[in-house]
């Protein structure tokens, strides 16, 4: 199985945590380390855009969005959250490639880091579960096991 993890690096000190989550749980369920792909993007508007172009590759079995959005003073966060969330959930339906949410939206730093931070509540790792209990859904109604 092949995963790619796409990251926005905007709060990267956020997204380093989910993604270090990610790759620890992929690792942790028997996804060899050269099976998982990592793919930088600016921020969370453009995880759907990459997600969606690395699902038309044909190479991964699963995609896992990762991203962090802290609420500000202006609407620009709910807008940024919504085409994030939309957009992702596109690509994985349009693609029938499982694509999984792992972006943030919390309203401050602290409440970032608390979901960001290493053990069971990282939520990079409960996206990367997400992928591959999807990826295992997909392979089992398409008769893979």
């Amino acid at each position: 199985m092949r995963i790619a993890l796409v990251i926005s690096e905007y709060h990267a000190f956020i997204t380093d945590g989910l993604e270090a989550g990610a790759h620890d749980a992929l690792v942790e369920a028997g996804v060899p380390d050269d099976r998982i792909e990592r793919f930088v993007v600016p921020g969370a508007y453009e995880l759907a855009q990459a997600a969606s172009r690395l699902a038309a590759t044909g190479r991964f079995e699963a995609i896992v969005c990762l991203g962090c959005l802290i609420k500000g003073e202006t609407p620009h966060f709910d807008y940024i959250a919504h085409a994030a969330a939309h957009g992702i959930m596109r690509a994985g339906q349009a693609s029938g490639v499982p694509t999984s949410f792992g972006v943030l939206t919390t309203l401050t730093a602290e409440e970032a880091m608390a979901r960001s931070g290493a053990g069971p509540g990282n939520k990079g790792r409960e996206a990367a579960l997400a992928a591959l209990g999807m990826a295992a859904l997909f392979r089992s109604i398409e008769g893979r096991t």
